[in-house]
């Protein structure tokens, strides 16, 4: 019966106008996914995962009191452990860990422009190249085409933010009381690096979950477009 019904729409094709056609491919389910709808519904999936990922993270105690939280490196607790029997910095962990998370949560803000112009760009190979690689085939195309640009934004305001937060002069005074201990061996750990990368880690995690999500998820798909397009590489 299918076959037959298949046969009577090809027969169609001369009389049928386009307009008609598409309904009779419809009520088949046979009409194709196009072009143009795959490289709308992918990019419209990335930009909702950004947008999503973003405001989670952005906003306070988006990393602080989240799977994403930012301690301490392991030569800052070093410092942190031995001023706890000082005066005035018995709680320089907590102290600093707060100010490096929301310095976080502050840069993040920055990352959503410079992956919708990474999205924008893309090509139709990109995008088929993402929609049937791997799961996380959008995640390591950002990645790759990001990385650098997000650091170089993060960075500046990474500093600006721990400057806003007290940070920066907070851990100096700390490290300058540290370094004056006898008998320890003197250090200077740089946080500005070390929190920027942090926090790109954080950003393409949650990115990631965002796109496995879309891909594994029939309900994450919320609009017909997204039902279609990633309907694809379900087959």
């Amino acid at each position: 019966m299918k076959i037959l019904f298949l046969f009577i729409i090809t027969v169609s094709l001369v009389s049928c106008d386009p307009a008609t056609l598409e309904k009779i491919m419809e009520s088949a389910g046979q009409t194709p996914v196009s072009d143009l709808e795959i490289n709308k519904g992918l990019k419209e999936a990335l930009n909702k995962g950004i947008d999503s990922g973003v405001t989670y993270l952005s906003a306070e105690n988006g990393f602080y009191t989240s799977p994403y939280k930012i301690f301490l490196p392991e030569e800052a607790r070093k410092v942190a452990d031995k001023l706890k029997v000082v005066p005035g910095f018995d709680k320089v962990e907590n102290e600093i860990t707060l100010k490096l998370n929301r310095a976080a949560e502050d840069a993040v803000k920055t990352a959503k422009p410079i992956f919708i112009n990474a999205i924008s760009q893309m090509t139709f190979a990109d995008v088929k190249n993402i929609l049937f690689g791997d799961k996380n085939a959008a995640t390591q195309f950002l990645h790759r085409t990001t990385y650098n640009s997000l650091y170089n934004e993060f960075n500046p305001v990474i500093v600006n933010s721990l400057n806003k937060f007290n940070a920066l002069d907070y851990w100096s005074d700390a490290v300058t009381t540290y370094n004056k201990i006898p008998f320890i061996t003197k250090m200077n750990p740089k946080l500005d690096d070390y929190v920027t990368k942090k926090a790109l880690d954080g950003v393409f995690d949650m990115v990631e979950k965002k796109e496995l999500d879309i891909r594994n998820n029939f309900a994450a798909r919320t609009t017909d477009l997204l039902k279609r397009v990633f309907g694809l590489q379900d087959k």
